[in-house]
């Protein structure tokens, strides 16, 4: 199945690096999941599952420090869970008194061009296949249609997409190579409660972020 392609692009994002806790530091460019969730925006199913090929970086890479209000805690799922079942009320929770503002290291200025390709998952009904879910996905992004607001790293960095057909005609990607580290590739949802995190060695290959597949022995847990 040949690879469909969206440009989207953003004054902001941050592709958070989970090995800083606190203040958000984000990656130099965006991460393969990042990629995923823009495509899912657009056209998300149970029967297929979005694998992304590569992501072309158009603008240089530049860098913003910003600061945030964020909240410093949540309400516990056990909580919500038990209120649901009617054992206990549901505790308050007001933002306002819980508020902290944090550092974050973003990228701004941003626009990539991310190739995706649809594979049927383990939930496809036996009549399914992928070129009716292709077209589906091309309409919708034509019409600039989408399940929710596609956004780059942080939900407050919304993005704008466009469908691109012919590739050729576009700009080209940025010059710069450089090695990007260990990235995040995605994360493994084969046990649900606990999902776990995966690794790959990243290179910025003259503006081009070449994603490996799942299967492939560079991506590491």
């Amino acid at each position: 199945m040949a690879s469909l392609c969206l440009e989207v692009r953003g004054d902001y994002a941050c592709f958070t690096r989970p090995e800083l806790k606190v203040e958000r530091v984000s990656y130099d460019v965006m991460t393969p999941s990042a990629a995923r969730a823009v495509f899912e925006a657009v056209l998300w199913k149970p029967a297929i599952r979005w694998e992304v090929d590569r992501i072309e970086v158009l603008r240089p890479i530049e860098w913003s420090s910003i600061r945030r209000n964020e909240v410093g805690s949540k309400i516990p799922t056990r909580s919500v869970e038990t209120a649901m079942r009617g054992t206990e009320p549901l505790r308050a929770f007001y933002s306002d008194d819980d508020r902290q503002q944090r550092a974050s290291v973003v990228l701004r200025d941003v626009s990539y061009r991310v190739w995706a390709r649809i594979a049927l998952s383990d939930k496809a009904a036996s009549g399914d296949n992928a070129i009716k879910y292709v077209e589906m996905f091309r309409r919708r992004a034509k019409n600039g249609q989408c399940v929710n607001q596609p956004y780059l790293g942080c939900r407050e960095f919304a993005c704008s997409f466009e469908l691109v057909e012919d590739a050729g005609s576009r700009p080209a990607a940025i010059a710069e190579s450089r090695e990007l580290g260990i990235m995040l590739y995605d994360l493994d949802f084969a046990n649900p409660a606990m999902p776990q995190p995966l690794f790959f060695r990243a290179t910025l290959d003259r503006g081009v972020l070449n994603v490996p597949r799942r299967e492939s022995a560079e991506v590491l847990s």
